[in-house]
């Protein structure tokens, strides 16, 4: 689950050390938590805009410096002829090493909502001898511009760099945690107005080898601040046969990834949809893994999700472009607004990976508590309630829980929360990680475009 909370919106990422298992009785409610939450429940619906860039006409359309946009099935963006070389010293292992480079940067991209925050995700190939950079910069509400800031070095191997979130990046107006822009102070009104992405894509000098990039996406948010968020209305009963794991059953297992199995929930939960897609890991992929242990896909999607800055498996990003490394796969991270937009996924056959935070309290028949957590939604029941596969469960039989539907939508969805020392602190306000796949039904597509996301 997760470790301590850090100072901005969202609950930290949901996949590190510590979880509030024993969580403790919310305060009782005062008439100042009661004005709040009418304010919540008559609140307009919290606003997402997520915009990517998938075609070939969209990577035509960048500022291509020593990159080439690739056309065909899957359109993307490669090195074409390198600017040059750069060294490159990694902050994990002290190790240097030269790279040639190549760049590409996005059109500037106004945004439809002027976001408080802003979370970057990409899909990528990255053979051995190669990784890549993602970068934002943005324009203020006010018409100043912030830094160039670092949203992931990534590659999907870990054998030429450790993958890595970037900390201490901040111009005292906004800050990067760990992989997600925020204002540091969303009460002043000021907002970010648009955004634009910069690649860097790296390769080993004088070989031929390339990152390709199939998708590069930026969702930007304004959602309110809110304890309670309004009830949703049923309107779908239907489940998907989704494998079940269990990160609990790899507890201290490969201790050096976020200290084994029991902070394992993101990549678990991304496992679990991999394979639900037909996603398979080949025995030569798995003869790392110790041959004792059961589930030994769990333990490769720790290691290959792990961001070693933020020594946790947790890195949204990282989740999503772990899911397309898989064969006709994508993957995003973005904001929801409702359980109702879940229903339309779960319709089309798309399960998705929400993130939330609760005390024990708060979600009947859970059995625990926590400050940040991952878990697969796979359907609803008749009555509504929520089917899901918690990976934070005994075994993998066990992983299967339901969960009351006006529980679980305002642990998801909410911003502001109590923990378990009574303190306000922050929820996640509906994140979720989606995979589907590269060419999905028309079906698919109407549902994802529905939930603001076009493929």
């Amino acid at each position: 689950m997760s470790r301590a909370e850090q100072p901005s919106r969202r609950t930290v990422l949901a996949a590190a050390v510590a979880a509030a298992v024993a969580g403790g009785s919310a305060p009782a409610a005062t008439a100042a938590d009661a004005a709040d939450t009418g304010a919540a429940e008559s609140a307009p619906a919290r606003t997402v805009d997520y915009r990517s860039w998938t075609t070939y006409a969209d990577w035509r359309a960048g500022t291509a410096k020593g990159t080439r946009a690739l056309a065909g099935p899957r359109p993307g963006v490669a090195v074409g002829a390198p600017l040059g070389t750069v060294d490159y010293t990694d902050p994990h292992t002290k190790t240097t090493a030269t790279w040639e480079y190549a760049t590409w940067t996005s059109p500037v991209q106004k945004l439809a909502v002027p976001a408080t925050e802003v979370i970057a995700s990409w899909n990528a190939s990255t053979p051995a001898g190669t990784w890549l950079q993602v970068e934002l910069k943005g324009t203020y509400s006010d018409g100043t511009d912030t830094p160039w800031y670092v949203m992931g070095r990534w590659a999907s191997g870990d054998q030429d760099i450790k993958r890595t979130s970037v900390d201490d990046q901040s111009d005292g107006r906004s800050t990067v945690w760990t992989d997600t822009f925020a204002i540091d102070d969303a009460s002043t009104g000021l907002r970010l107005a648009s955004c634009r992405l910069r690649l860097t894509l790296y390769r080993r000098p004088g070989t031929k080898l390339t990152p390709t990039v199939w998708r590069l996406g930026a969702m930007g948010s304004d959602v309110p601040d809110r304890f309670t968020v309004p009830a949703s209305v049923p309107g779908l009963a239907q489940e998907l046969a989704v494998p079940r794991y269990s990160q609990e059953i790899h507890l201290g297992q490969y201790p050096e990834y976020d200290s084994g199995g029991e902070a394992w929930c993101s990549p678990t939960s991304s496992q679990m949809i991999v394979e639900y897609w037909g996603g398979r890991l080949t025995a030569e992929q798995l003869a790392w893994v110790d041959p004792s242990y059961a589930d030994p896909q769990v333990c490769h999607a720790a290691r290959h999700t792990y961001d070693h800055q933020y020594a946790g498996c947790g890195n949204w990003p990282f989740n999503a472009a772990y899911a397309a490394t898989f064969k006709d796969l994508q993957g995003v991270v973005t904001r929801l607004g409702s359980l109702t937009d879940l229903e339309k996924l779960i319709a089309a056959g798309i399960p998705a990976i929400t993130s939330q935070s609760f005390l024990k309290e708060e979600l009947t028949g859970a059995g625990y508590g926590t400050s940040g957590h991952l878990m697969t939604v796979i359907g609803f029941t008749a009555e509504g309630d929520v089917i899901a596969n918690d990976p934070f469960s005994a075994d993998d039989t066990a992983v299967r829980r339901v969960y009351r539907r006006r529980e679980f939508e305002n642990i998801w969805l909410r911003t502001k929360r109590y923990n378990a020392s009574g303190k306000v602190t922050s929820g996640t306000g509906g994140v979720c990680y989606l995979y589907f796949p590269a060419r999905p039904t028309a079906r698919q597509c109407r549902a994802l475009t529905e939930v603001g996301v076009p493929v």
